[in-house]
């Protein structure tokens, strides 16, 4: 069942002026309930501008943008109820954090849903656990924070309003390795529970390729690709064609079936290529 479709979705920006410029040109897709979706694509390929988009932040120039068959915009003073439905979290959302406690800035969102207060307090609590907030921290400033628990309490604010829809734009920008797996095993954690559809934007094609179900590929403005995701990084030379990188696992094994070695170069991770080598080489 389709949750979220973009319907020959245009985005021009500054129509009409010496600055035109068309960010996305007749994009379509739709994305399942549940599933777990990333989305790639070389710089000033449209990603940002297609979640704002999904989000009701800003409007297509043409086209449509549905949520369960209806247009988000079909009735524009409601769109700020899609934002309840279509949670986005923002490239360093850290930078939004304004509130004198953790809590109340975790609280914000569904405050402003109109909530009682016992379930806001009941899902504060609960955002904060998916995403691995300490309870000790909730009664802190942000700004006392490190980095990465700054970036869970931004998310946590998000996730507070328990949206249908849960889009991430590259939520682990900025944070090391460690702090980078702890945030996305938290993040795929959530969506195990909570079972939503979560689509998530990354650079970085290792984690796109551990953790989502499908892979919508962006380029120049356009979704080139939308497939499983083996099927997308099955194509490691389409994808370099377009400024993009397969995972390096994915890669090697490329190399090897381009050698004569009869491995499967869809694999995805370090663990799957060991086996396809140790299977390879037992065969002989």
């Amino acid at each position: 069942m389709s949750v979220i479709k973009a319907e020959g979705v245009t985005f021009v920006y500054g129509q009409g002026t010496p600055f035109q410029k068309t960010a996305l040109d007749d994009v379509s897709f739709e994305m399942r309930e549940g599933e777990f979706v990333g989305l790639i694509g070389h710089t000033g390929s449209g990603k940002s501008t297609l979640v704002q988009l999904l989000n009701g932040l800003l409007r297509p120039t043409k086209g449509k943008i549905l949520i369960d068959g209806n247009d988000i915009w079909q009735n524009p003073k409601k769109i700020r109820q899609v934002r309840f439905k279509v949670g986005l979290v923002f490239q360093y959302p850290e930078y939004q954090l304004f509130e004198e406690t953790v809590a109340k800035d975790i609280a914000f969102g569904p405050k402003n849903m109109g909530l009682p207060e016992d379930e806001v307090e009941k899902r504060v609590q609960k955002a904060a656990r998916f995403v691995g907030l300490r309870e000790e921290l909730m009664e802190a400033s942000p700004f006392e924070l490190s980095g990465g628990e700054k970036r869970r309490a931004a998310i946590a604010g998000v996730i507070a309003m328990d949206p249908d829809v849960l889009i991430l734009d590259e939520p682990t920008a900025g944070l090391d390795p460690l702090g980078r797996d702890a945030l996305l095993d938290q993040i795929v954690s959530y969506h195990k529970v909570r079972r939503n559809t979560v689509l998530l934007v990354s650079h970085t094609m290792e984690d796109i390729a551990r953790i989502a179900d499908r892979i919508i590929v962006m380029s120049k403005g356009k979704n080139v690709l939308f497939d499983d995701t083996r099927k997308v990084f099955s194509q490691g030379e389409e994808l370099e064609k377009i400024g993009l990188q397969v995972p390096q696992i994915t890669k090697i094994m490329m190399m090897l079936r381009k050698n004569g070695f009869p491995v499967d170069s869809s694999v995805l991770s370090v663990e799957q290529g060991f086996q396809e080598i140790i299977s390879c080489l037992s065969s002989d």
